[in-house]
């Protein structure tokens, strides 16, 4: 008999041999206040331990928490089905969830919280915590949810959450006490990361358009793309190609190069003024809206983040060389050089750093001397060897890149001033870093800029940041535009506020504390924006819901179309075509129509104009009927409007149009770029 056979027999000796009409009245009530039956033991117990009440809340609380994210990760890794589910003939006594069944989080959370009061105490107290456990989990099968062997295996794992609870706790009182600042980033970085590989696996948010977009780039390598350069493909093509053409698989380098990021300007602020300076700053990556955000979305600022503060470590360890003379020396700047190029390969507002580079050495007197250097020579040369493949590639397409992005920066529109554009990115910047971090930063960057750290902090924050807010006067900027800028203003905020170096006694630490814990909040809001209940205009997140379920809704229309012969995909808009390419049944090549539109990705790969005799499925945005060009392109055309709907209410409408006997169309020429 195999394990499933025993495992089923089991289900049934405990859910079926064991009914009587006692415990069919108990283990309905077990299972459903499951969270509350331990409150009058834990009363108890804290009570006689008053003094050590709050070590035992934090482990229990640490415990659970991690028993049941990882439960959550588990149950869609295994993907086991419920029994009441599965099997017939099941005695069920609540209701019965379509979720998975692998394994059971009333098990693991039940044992986590039990076993972190048992390695705490042991004595008679956590036994019978124990047996209160064994009892919520055995209710589990008894109710007809669960197989034996999934609150077996949530109770061993809830138990080994408890002692990694435990030893975590052990481990961040030894650093408190140490001050070792080192290990303290460590437990951030660590605590980060792995809350978002949970929020990735079991969050709410599909994958915006731009990531989608980009992971279509990844299934075509090229040595750049038609708006930007290649990087971002080549990391979601690694993390793809590790862990499958899923969400955690395009999102996974959000977490890594975030970690990286912060253990580097850790390094940074160690090196510019102390080890509690690089910590704080190291936080701020952590927990400021703009930057944190980059730690979940796989965008191109996730690396180009990171690129830009590894160039400014290594700009630091550069400049500060005994000798740029020396082969060390010249290494560190031809390792700059490799860097920055990285940078450019990601986003090309990383060029700036050329900018502040410059200012920094024309406006720092004792660095002058290195104008006069081979060494930032070198470097600017590899940095463009780097770039080169991207020059190559727009060299062969005419240039589409220059296009589009003269086109981003307005530069048709000539002088032209725009009060609206200025004052909303104004405002921006104090929404994604928070109104009082940004004056604080800016404060002590203006305070800290006359000596050499303080001076590199400013030359590479002010320089970012004014230049987008003068280019928002003449034309429309992005929030997240001058990002790059604020990773030295975090080192300076941290080092005048903080305690660095040149804190002086008598400034008050209750703003700036204010500041972090204001960033703190409003970014676990960004993570859980459903607690504020946002009218569906001011949620911006609804960018981000919905595409799964058009997926599966366009899997139904293909199907039909696809067993009536070979068929394709195609939309009006890249962002639509990128979705339905990752969301669909097998990831099927998708179009994009040019019917009157900017130019985009799609319009440099092979079409569809060889698919005459093709039945051919087109989605499009809101209720509207199809356009002349495609509806003369198909033999005869259906129309299905559909809605995608979020807790009841609609969030947003496309129409899909099934196209048989396609006969082909003419698409029109990019009408801008």
């Amino acid at each position: 008999m195999g394990l499933y056979e025993i495992d089923t027999s089991l289900f049934f000796l405990m859910n079926g041999n064991l009914q009587n009409s006692l415990l069919d009245v108990v283990m309905p009530f077990v299972t459903n206040n499951s969270k509350i039956i331990f409150l009058p033991l834990l009363a108890w117990v804290l009570v006689r331990e008053r003094s050590k009440a709050w070590s035992y809340v934090v482990i229990s609380i640490l415990a659970v928490a991690f028993a049941d994210a990882g439960g959550a990760v588990l149950k869609n890794l295994f993907a086991r089905t419920r029994p009441c589910n599965a099997l017939d003939g099941v005695h069920l006594l609540v209701g019965c969830s379509k979720s998975f069944s692998f394994p059971s989080n009333h098990s693991s959370n039940a044992f986590a919280f039990a076993t972190a009061f048992w390695l705490l105490r042991k004595d008679i107290a956590t036994w019978v915590f124990l047996f209160v456990a064994a009892v919520i989990a055995f209710s589990r099968v008894y109710v007809g949810v669960h197989y034996p062997v999934d609150i077996a295996a949530g109770a061993a794992f809830g138990a080994g959450c408890a002692y990694a609870a435990e030893r975590l706790f052990r481990w961040t009182t030894v650093v408190y006490k140490r001050r070792d600042y080192s290990q303290a980033l460590l437990i951030i970085v660590m605590a980060f990361s792995l809350f978002r590989i949970y929020y990735i696996l079991t969050g709410p948010f599909d994958l915006s358009a731009d990531e989608a977009h980009y992971w279509e780039w990844s299934r075509r390598l090229d040595w750049s793309y038609y708006s930007k350069g290649p990087m971002i493909a080549y990391l979601i093509y690694a993390g793809t190609a590790l862990f499958g053409d899923n969400v955690f698989g395009v999102r996974i380098f959000a977490v890594i190069l975030s970690a990286l990021s912060s253990i580097l300007l850790y390094k940074l602020g160690r090196d510019l003024y102390d080890e509690k300076t690089g910590l704080l700053a190291a936080f701020l990556v952590q927990v400021v809206p703009l930057y944190s955000v980059f730690g979940v979305l796989f965008s191109i600022d996730s690396p180009f983040i990171f690129f830009w503060i590894l160039s400014l470590f290594l700009f630091w360890r550069a400049i500060e060389a005994q000798s740029d003379a020396a082969t060390g020396g010249l290494l560190r700047w031809a390792t700059l050089g490799i860097a920055v190029g990285m940078g450019l390969l990601t986003k090309y507002t990383m060029a700036l750093f050329y900018l502040c580079g410059l200012l920094f050495f024309v406006f720092h007197k004792d660095s002058r001397k290195f104008l006069l250097s081979k060494g930032p020579y070198i470097s600017f040369l590899l940095s463009l060897a780097v770039f080169s493949p991207v020059i190559i590639w727009n060299a062969a397409h005419g240039w589409v890149t220059l296009k589009h992005t003269a086109g981003q920066a307005h530069i048709a529109a000539g002088l032209a001033i725009s009060a609206k554009d200025f004052f909303e990115f104004l405002g921006s910047q104090t929404g994604v870093i928070t109104p009082l971090l940004f004056v604080l930063m800016f404060v002590a960057l203006w305070r800290m800029r006359k000596d050499k750290a303080g001076a590199f902090a400013f030359w590479f924050c002010v320089p970012v940041v004014l230049f987008f807010i003068l280019k928002s006067a003449q034309g429309k900027v992005q929030a997240n535009w001058a990002l790059p800028g604020y990773a030295s203003g975090f080192i300076a905020f941290s080092a005048y506020y903080g305690g660095g170096a040149i804190f002086r006694k008598g400034h008050t630490k209750v703003l700036p504390v204010a500041a972090v814990l204001m960033a703190l909040t409003l970014t676990v809001f960004a993570h859980f924006p459903s607690v504020l209940h946002l009218p569906r205009k001011l949620d911006p997140t609804l960018r981000l819901v919905g595409w799964k379920q058009l997926g599966h809704e366009a899997d139904k229309v293909y199907e039909e179309l696809s067993s009536a012969g070979p068929s394709f995909v195609v939309s009006d808009s890249y962002q639509m075509s990128s979705e339905l390419a990752f969301y669909m049944k097998g990831n099927p090549k998708t179009y994009c129509i040019n019917l009157g539109r900017r130019m985009n990705q799609y319009d440099l790969w092979p079409g569809f104009e060889n698919y005459k005799g093709y039945n051919a499925l087109i989605v499009m945005y809101d209720e509207r009927q199809l356009p002349p060009e495609l509806e003369n392109g198909c033999a005869r055309t259906e129309k299905m409007p559909v809605s995608i709907t979020l807790r009841g209410d609609k969030i947003m409408k496309f129409t899909m149009f099934k196209c048989y006997d396609f006969k082909g169309i003419k698409s029109r020429p990019p009408e801008t770029y």
